[in-house]
């Protein structure tokens, strides 16, 4: 038998009492259960771009305690790729794992949301995009087209391209026929190569028919997927035109309304654990990517200074024409740009060189 004193009596009596004199408090929703369909740019089994995106509805499912059920569908399944934008908008998907990067024909400045040429290290990156205005931004953007997107994903820096031969100056890459991403694909446009946005299951098919001489895609352990080495055996870098990538998950916003706070800020979760999961694994991948594709023969360049200059000076050209034409672009342009130099300050003195 279990023996309380006079003050433990007294303050049972006391509680019990107070809880009878206060209101009824509102018991709280339980949150419906969302069923989405996901359509992805990118093969589920590729790593990282892939693997990324299949994950993320198993995150959601754990932290929602199964409340969140999220369908994969591969690449075409639900429509191709580049086509998610106005699919998601008219509400024929409920959402992709796809890119900014990809929406440079809808809105130039979304672009900006993906990698920049000549653009910032990760760190630099995720500050301007959280704290230093770059997520209102494209939160703007979005919402003009019913849509909204939320960061889902990051990886380390691209390599530059896979080419047939080498390429030893400016005027080697005249006449060449490109697959080549985002901003970047302008500023090959202007040193005389042909470019095209092909979604990653279709490169290795144009490369092989000779549909495009070259391409570009992702990080030596990505691109050793694909097989791109069995074609071109020139491989450079640096990625000049991807530093950083950032990857999105894009959703009709009439569905995003209707979570509950709770939900939404579980989505928001589990976006930033694959940004810091995107990063840090591909940090870890790239060396053994590297020594696998020196085995088969592949040969790894370094851009010569004066290549890079040509690069630099024409995404000089790229930005002041993209800014003059398009006010959104300008004003991301800008903001991004005074980011960039006040982080300076901050840089120079903080970090080795």
């Amino acid at each position: 038998m279990v023996h309380f004193g006079r003050s433990a009596l007294a303050g049972l009596v006391i509680g019990a009492g107070l809880a009878a004199a206060l209101p009824p408090q509102p018991a709280i929703a339980a949150d419906e259960i969302v069923r989405w369909k996901l359509a992805s740019a990118y093969p589920g089994r590729m790593v990282q771009l892939g693997q990324l995106g299949k994950n993320l509805p198993k995150k959601l499912s754990a932290i929602s305690g199964g409340k969140i059920r999220l369908r994969f569908f591969e690449p075409k399944a639900l429509a191709p790729p580049l086509q998610y934008f106005d699919a998601i908008a008219k509400g024929a998907i409920d959402a992709a794992w796809t890119t900014p990067g990809y929406w440079y024909g809808k809105e130039k400045a979304l672009v900006m949301f993906s990698s920049v040429p000549f653009g910032p290290s990760a760190g630099e990156y995720l500050a301007w995009f959280y704290y230093g205005g770059g997520e209102q931004l494209m939160d703007g953007i979005y919402k003009k087209h019913g849509l909204k997107s939320i960061i889902c994903g990051m990886i380390a820096p691209e390599a530059s391209g896979w080419f047939r031969k080498e390429i030893k100056t400016v005027a080697d890459l005249k006449g060449l026929k490109m697959r080549f991403f985002g901003l970047g694909g302008r500023v090959m446009q202007k040193l005389g190569v042909a470019t095209q946005l092909l979604a990653g299951g279709d490169i290795y098919p144009a490369l092989e028919r000779g549909t495009i001489d070259a391409t570009e895609y992702s990080m030596p352990a990505i691109d050793l997927d694909l097989g791109f080495y069995q074609i071109a055996k020139h491989y450079y870098f640096p990625g000049w035109h991807q530093q950083s990538t950032l990857l999105e998950l894009l959703i009709n916003r009439k569905k995003w309304a209707a979570l509950s706070k709770t939900q939404k800020a579980q989505f928001r979760v589990a976006c930033g654990d694959n940004v810091r999961e995107g990063f840090a694994e591909g940090e870890a991948l790239q060396v053994k990517a590297l020594t696998t594709l020196k085995s088969k023969g592949v040969k790894i360049h370094r851009w010569s200074p004066e290549i890079l200059a040509a690069f630099k000076k024409a995404w000089d050209e790229v930005a002041r024409e993209d800014s003059a034409a398009d006010a959104t672009f300008a004003k991301v342009w800008k903001s991004y740009a005074t980011f960039r130099k006040d982080y300076r300050i901050w840089k120079d003195i903080g970090y080795l060189k």
